[in-house]
């Protein structure tokens, strides 16, 4: 069995106004679908986690055409989460996303990840599926396959899940010594390398780390 590591860059026409802002505003990390339901003929329910801004999430989202509702629901951390009705064509890259993918032979794993302007996705089945969903992409999704394995691996990527600004804070912690044994920087000698605050290399290395370690023991419990 194949697995499919899949990066979709969406022309901005296709993005849902609540995608818009999320992709413009800082206040929000990364979006994650965690789950859906599409029973309904034009009208789907979706799961998300919101790393950021509710507030901003939940305006956004009740402000976009087609969207029916959105109930939110908030948790003593960075991550909160929303239920959105939507009509399907309120959302039509997840609608396209999801008639290509809706054959047999053919997994989409969750979550869906959403960051930094870009989808981040992984897909499994036999080959003959993958290739027809790949060849059934639609015009204005721009479908990366970064990597092919077998499924299942030992380990999936863990810092594909890490945004841009993440990554670089990590691989900046790293090279200044950060998590030498004994330190041999801190978050204000980060922070200098990377021209910003110590108080968002802080909050960078902290979500990272929390992606890292929950990944980690994940792993550990196959």
């Amino acid at each position: 069995m194949k697995q499919l590591e899949i990066t979709t860059t969406i022309d901005t026409d296709l993005l849902p106004h609540f995608y818009q802002v999320v992709s413009e505003s800082p206040a929000i990390e990364e979006l994650r679908v965690l789950d859906w339901n599409l029973a309904a003929d034009d009208v789907g329910t979706l799961v998300y986690a919101v790393d950021g801004d509710l507030e901003l999430f939940r305006d956004a989202a009740a402000e976009t055409d087609g969207v029916d509702g959105v109930a939110c629901s908030r948790v003593d951390g960075p991550v909160s989460y929303a239920l959105v009705d939507a009509r399907l064509a309120a959302v039509p890259f997840f609608n396209e996303f999801m008639r290509a993918t809706a054959r047999a032979g053919l997994v989409v794993r969750k979550p869906l990840v959403y960051r930094d302007n870009r989808s981040y996705s992984y897909a499994l089945g036999d080959p003959a599926s993958l290739q027809a969903a790949i060849d059934g992409t639609p015009p204005g999704v721009d479908l990366q396959i970064e990597r092919i394995s077998q499924f299942p691996s030992v380990f999936d990527e863990p810092t594909r899940r890490l945004s841009d600004r993440q990554r670089e804070t990590v691989e900046a912690a790293l090279e200044l010594g950060y998590y030498d044994q004994p330190r041999g920087s801190t978050h204000e000698d980060i922070a200098a390398a990377l021209d910003c605050a110590p108080s968002t290399v802080t909050t960078h290395l902290q979500k990272a780390e929390e992606k890292l370690v929950r990944d980690a023991m994940r792993s550990t419990q196959r």
